[in-house]
This record gives C-alpha cells, structure tokens and sequence, in this order.
C-alpha cells in the first residue's frame, strides 16, 4: 500500500490507562490528540486480556476518525479487522511480517522489528512498510534485554539499509535527543513515555510537531 509515516507518532500502552473511567479517559484522550494533529497512533496492550482489548480499540478508533488517522494495533493480527483498524505491528515471537501480510492483505500497514545493534538477516525483504530499530535509549515502557544502541547505533543500521528504507527509532527518545536521532539516519520517531507520561499528552504532541517541523 502507499503509505506515507509521519515524522513523530505517538505509542499508547495500556499502562497507562486509568481505572475505573476506562472508556471515558481514552474518549477524552482520542479526541484530543485527533485535534492535536495525530496521524498514526499504535496501541499497545501486553498484560490485558481480549475483552479489555477490543473495547479499548472500539474507543480509540471512535474517537479518531478512519478518514484522517491511522490505528497500529500490536501483536494481535487476529484483531486487526475486528476492530476496524489500520495496520498491525509483529515483532520476534508474533507472526511473521510475511504471514500478517498473507492474513491482512495489501490494504493494511506492518510495521516489525527491524534490529538492534545490526539488521536481521533477510529482514528488508519481509513485505513490511517500516522497520523499528532499537532500543536507541533505555525505556521503561518496554521489556527489552537489548542494550540502548544510541545515535551511533541509528547511524549504523541507516548505513546497512540504505536511503530507502523506513526506519522508526524507539526507546527513551525526548526532545532533548530527537533531533540527533534524525541527523543519524531515522525516518521517523515513535515515543510512548515522553508524550503519555505529560499532564496534557495532546498539548505534548503539539509541542514535539512544533519542535520537529
């Protein structure tokens, strides 16, 4: 599909969701970053079971409209179609970009890991439309052995996958460090922590847009 990722796009991870007022608090939340100027959005839900996903999911995509946003749902392939959403992010231990494709079809994007400290051999080959890469900072928002490969580690991976393909840092990325994680090579920006831990994540958003160009 063509698919064009915006510069900077923002992880929900269930974590952080209240409760109870559940619902309510991701109504509120969806509408504001709508109007914040939000493209893409990937949630992200590792501990909940199907029944709190699916109605967090019918929510969010309420809440952000098919027409402007895109929705990212992670892991659950399964889901994908159920409920309404863009596109699906598979990374090791979850079905192959190739078979999500298979299952999803052309219309819809994946995203999937795309290395650490180096690319996974054949991985520019898997039928994805961007890859992730890192984790460029310590996060605390994710389980990772992987040690934070920094600036140098971006600027190296760019290097092995050439001028073409879209890569999506992640890891304790701020604005203080955004702009170093650019000039290094990546195509874009995927920040969980630093936008949903703000008092106001959509005027944080807001301000990263602004900061970025």
């Amino acid at each position: 599909m063509t698919f064009r990722i915006p510069k900077i796009y923002p992880i929900l991870d269930a974590a952080i969701i209240p409760s109870p007022g559940r619902q309510e608090f991701l109504r509120r939340l969806g509408g504001e970053l709508a109007a914040a100027g939000v493209t893409l959005l990937e949630y992200r839900n590792k501990s909940g079971d199907e029944a709190e996903l699916l109605a967090d999911a019918a929510t969010l995509r309420a809440a952000m409209p098919a027409e402007t946003i895109k929705l990212i749902l992670d892991d659950r392939v399964d889901l994908v179609e159920k409920v309404q959403f863009d596109g699906v992010h598979v990374d090791a231990g979850d079905l192959s970009p190739a078979e999500a494709r298979k299952l999803l079809g052309p219309g819809r994007i994946i995203g999937t890991f795309g290395g650490s400290e180096a690319l996974l051999p054949g991985i520019l080959n898997e039928p994805a439309d961007y890859f992730s890469i890192g984790p460029v900072y310590a996060t605390t928002t994710k389980q990772t052995a992987k040690a934070p490969i920094g600036a140098a580690g971006v600027r190296k991976l760019r290097n092995e996958a050439g001028p073409e393909a879209v890569l999506v840092a992640v890891g304790g990325i701020t604005l203080e460090n955004v702009q170093e994680i650019f000039e290094a090579g990546a195509t874009t920006a995927a920040v969980a922590a630093a936008i949903f831990r703000s008092a106001d994540p959509a005027a944080e958003f807001r301000r990263w847009t602004a900061a970025i160009g």
